[in-house]
């Protein structure tokens, strides 16, 4: 059984566009992804391609102008707004991308303590966890203001850790980290899965995902691409199933270094059939009218009516 379960999930923001009239812009679209025990699944895509906002929506911090639907399961149950509350930073536990979700007013080292119930422990626990991640003494002792970046980073995902969740979202969680840092927080993230952890690593930086995760999730424009093993990402990209999945690998630096031509649809001006055929190099008629469909081809999933 999965531990975290995602069917057809999409997310839609209304707005005034002047005094009386309201305009809904649906974002992310019929999203299918599941975690399991011990599996580190990575989300990949551009900035603007609904990242964090998948992240939100599992945590329930979505805001109030925010319209859901799909399912949502965690251990083989419902997911709603109530079990979010009684979960999130227990079972459930965010590594955010801003270092603003830090509290101003309150030393870093109480706030990870308060992840954890028993004080004598979560003291020992905290500063076991603060020189795993190559945090001075004295830092739980600062305000967020006195932090570098990549100390606040740190100081984030040690709340997670400290927390023991079975479930941890980290958005990207290693930009400002050195890359000695960044490595062992990749690596510890490997750990807390092979511990029995579910992992989601959302992240534009394929090559680090690459290098602890299980399963890869493609998102462009709000929708998942492709879902494949992370073993898929070799050679020339044969394995991989859809076009632009094919395009992203190419275009690192070790591979063809070759560049996407155009550029991600903007959520209120999707094309009506593919959403990356205006992009494609496969492109026919037919994708230009339909929304393809998700199919389950050589152990992975895509949405491309092309893909064999």
């Amino acid at each position: 059984m999965a531990l975290l379960e995602i069917d057809q999930l999409s997310i839609a923001f209304t707005r005034y566009t002047s005094v009386l009239r309201q305009r809904t812009t649906e974002v992310i679209h019929e999203l299918q992804l599941s975690i399991g025990e011990g599996e580190i699944v990575a989300v990949v895509g551009s900035s603007g391609s609904g990242k964090s906002l998948l992240a939100h929506a599992i945590m329930g911090i979505l805001p109030g102008n925010a319209s859901v639907t799909g399912t949502l399961r965690y251990n083989g149950e419902p997911l709603d707004a109530a079990r979010q509350v009684a979960l999130r930073g227990k079972e459930i536990a965010l590594v955010p991308q801003s270092v603003n979700y830090l509290d101003p007013l309150m030393r870093v080292g109480e706030q990870v303590r308060s992840s954890v119930d028993q004080q004598t422990l979560s003291l020992d626990a905290q500063r076991k966890v603060f020189a795993r991640y190559q945090l001075a003494d004295d830092v739980e002792r600062m305000y967020p203001f006195q932090l570098s970046g990549g100390m606040a980073r740190r100081v984030l995902l040690s709340t997670a850790v400290i927390s023991g969740a079975r479930l941890i979202i980290a958005d990207e969680p290693t930009p400002g980290l050195h890359q000695d840092v960044a490595q062992e927080t990749l690596r510890q993230f490997r750990e807390l899965a092979d511990e029995g952890c579910g992992i989601l690593l959302i992240t534009h930086d394929i090559e680090s995902a690459l290098q602890v995760a299980d399963k890869v999730a493609v998102l462009y424009a709000g929708t998942i691409m492709e879902m494949a093993l992370a073993a898929d990402f070799s050679g020339s990209g044969e394995q991989l199933r859809h076009p632009y999945t094919q395009a992203l690998w190419k275009s690192l630096p070790q591979n063809e270094f070759k560049p996407i031509p155009g550029s991600q649809p903007l959520a209120g001006s999707l094309p009506v059939g593919c959403l990356f055929a205006p992009r494609c190099d496969h492109a026919s008629d037919e994708c230009s009218r339909l929304r393809p469909e998700t199919r389950h081809i050589r152990g992975g999933s895509v949405r491309c009516i092309h893909a064999s």
